[in-house]
C-alpha cells in the first residue's frame, strides 16, 4: 500500500466517524464521571497540600526543640572548674 493509499484510507476513515453522533445518553454519563474525576482529583491535591504543610510545621517543632544544629556537650572530659 503506497503512501497515497493510506492517506486516503485514513481520510475515509475520518469521514466516516464524523457521520457519526454520540447518543445523548452517553454525553451524559461522560459528563458524571469527569465531573467526579475533577471532584476526587480536587480532593486528592488538597489531601496532599494538607499533609505536605503537616510534614513541615512537624519537621519545623522537631527542629526547633531537638536543636540538631547545635554541638552536643562532650562527656570524655570533665568540665574546668575553679580556674
Amino acid at each position: 500500500m503506497s503512501g497515497n493509499d493510506r492517506d486516503a484510507a485514513v481520510r475515509r476513515l475520518l469521514e466516516q466517524a464524523s457521520s457519526r453522533s454520540v447518543p445523548p445518553e452517553i454525553h451524559a454519563e461522560a459528563v458524571r464521571r469527569g465531573g467526579r474525576m475533577l471532584r476526587r482529583r480536587t480532593v486528592a491535591r488538597r489531601l496532599l497540600w494538607l499533609l505536605m504543610f503537616a510534614a513541615a510545621v512537624a519537621f519545623t517543632v522537631w527542629a526547633l526543640t531537638a536543636r540538631p544544629w547545635v554541638e552536643p556537650p562532650s562527656d570524655t572530659t570533665p568540665p574546668l572548674t575553679g580556674w
